[in-house]
């Protein structure tokens, strides 16, 4: 530590910088890197030069990977104490529908609200914005120190918004030179826009399409109707009893590797008040539908879920077909928590389902998907000396969330390198990512990097 300057003369830095720091984000927003369309081929490869120019200049071994997509940007600084990788993503979401957006998505600029001046243009909140406020932390102790902050790894990615193809080949190729003590990630936001936050929790997602099958044809209803089996009425059946009355799911052995939540977390939790009614009213709800006994942050964030999210068979189209459908079918999809395997899960449900065919009914199952949950170790005190500073940052105490999709990339780092992740970020809930009008408070940015020089100043040493 001796060889930093104090904190507070590198917070200086950042704030007098501030106006240089948006100038240099728009010049990265200006490129139009949209990974899905291979129009954007040549324009996502210069966003990736465009970063490695910048980390070169500011100390770090940069280089840009080829992969069999777009490249990866890999950059290095050398240095004692614990090894830090901090991932981004420097591709952006397609435009479309342009006709929406009130200025050109690529021409970024600062614009007054009602809330404050934010940052418009497409990639200012995801995932532009948020990867430069760690790339500026680090320019402003570069220009006070005359180094940076430690043993880093900067890893950035330019296939997020299209599926990652490349990246889990990549870390299983390259996994040495990235595999480190902690890694950072910037693609998460504040809690109800307004609570710093450290994201510790990511549920899985395990999912399946199956067809109950019977007759080999459909069937009039006036010659077979009572007589012959309706593969509608078994499955709207079956999956009517997915749940008890207290809104539980009953597959068997549904709950065995459910973790219940630390008391620490629980208590922190509950000093957040959300607001579930707010939340439910957004979408025209009012009344929480999950397990009974839990609260509402429970039900998003820690428990696993149970969901029909399509069913159909038979005559839908206009007027009136009067048959038995020879087949129904179905996509159920289940989100995980702590040790759920979304292997066993899918297996039990398959076999739930099975015992309770009828005769003259055949089950046919595509082939599942799942990935398991992510929950970090939050006994590594870095945890909690982030935490520390992001409170002393937003004079809100932070706190430690879940998250209730997937993020898979920190999934990748915990199973395939081993790494622990603390997800951090300085998004708001109406920053419109992947939206038309996409935009990301001045205030964020700049609290952002200011955010990320402390975290660094406390655990990069």
């Amino acid at each position: 530590m001796s060889s930093k300057a104090p904190i507070e003369k590198v917070l200086s830095r950042i704030d007098a910088d501030i106006d240089t720091s948006v100038e240099r984000l728009m010049e990265l927003m200006r490129i139009p890197s949209i990974s899905t369309d291979p129009a954007y081929k040549d324009d996502t490869a210069k966003a990736a030069d465009w970063l490695v120019k910048e980390l070169t200049e500011l100390g770090f071994d940069a280089s840009v990977r080829p992969t069999k997509g777009h490249p990866m940007v890999v950059a290095h600084h050398r240095a004692e104490g614990p090894h830090i990788l901090f991932y981004g993503h420097y591709d952006v979401q397609p435009v479309d529908p342009l006709k929406l957006w009130d200025r050109d998505p690529f021409d970024p600029a600062i614009e007054d609200t009602a809330a404050g001046k934010v940052i418009r243009g497409r990639g200012a909140a995801d995932d532009k914005g948020q990867l430069m406020t760690f790339i500026e932390a680090c320019r402003a102790y570069k220009a006070e120190t005359g180094t940076l902050p430690g043993n880093l790894t900067l890893f950035f990615e330019g296939e997020e918004e299209s599926g990652s193809p490349s990246m889990i080949p990549y870390l299983e190729a390259h996994g040495d030179e990235l595999k480190c003590d902690l890694a950072l990630i910037c693609d998460t936001g504040l809690f109800e826009s307004r609570t710093p936050a450290i994201t510790t929790m990511l549920r899985g997602l395990a999912k399946v399409e199956f067809t109950v099958k019977a007759a080999k044809r459909d069937l009039h209803s006036g010659m077979y109707g009572g007589l012959a089996q309706n593969p509608i009425r078994v499955l709207t059946r079956i999956l009517g009893g997915l749940f008890d009355a207290h809104g539980a799911c009953v597959v068997p052995g549904f709950y065995d590797d459910v973790d219940e939540l630390p008391d620490e977390v629980r208590a922190q939790w509950q000093a957040l008040a959300f607001d579930h009614a707010s939340f439910l009213g957004d979408v025209g709800l009012s009344v929480p539908a999950g397990e009974e006994g839990r609260t509402p942050l429970e039900m998003i964030w820690s428990r696993p879920t149970a969901e029909i999210n399509g069913i159909w068979g038979g005559y839908t189209g206009a007027g009136f077909k009067t048959v038995l459908p020879s087949e129904a079918s179905a996509k159920v999809s289940f989100r995980l928590v702590s040790r759920q395997d979304p292997k066993k899960i899918l297996s039990a449900f398959h076999d739930w389902i099975a015992a309770q065919l009828p005769e003259d009914c055949e089950l046919v199952w595509s082939e599942p998907e799942g990935s398991a949950a992510s929950t970090m170790a939050i006994s590594n005190p870095a945890f909690e000396a982030a935490r520390q500073a992001l409170t002393e940052e937003w004079g809100v105490p932070a706190a430690y969330v879940g998250c209730g999709g997937s993020i898979p990339i920190a999934g990748f780092f915990q199973n395939l390198l081993g790494m622990d992740t603390m997800l951090i970020g300085f998004g708001r809930d109406d920053d419109q990512i992947h939206s038309p009008n996409e935009k990301y408070d001045l205030a964020c940015y700049h609290h952002g990097i200011r955010s990320w020089a402390r975290i660094l100043d406390r655990i990069g040493g």
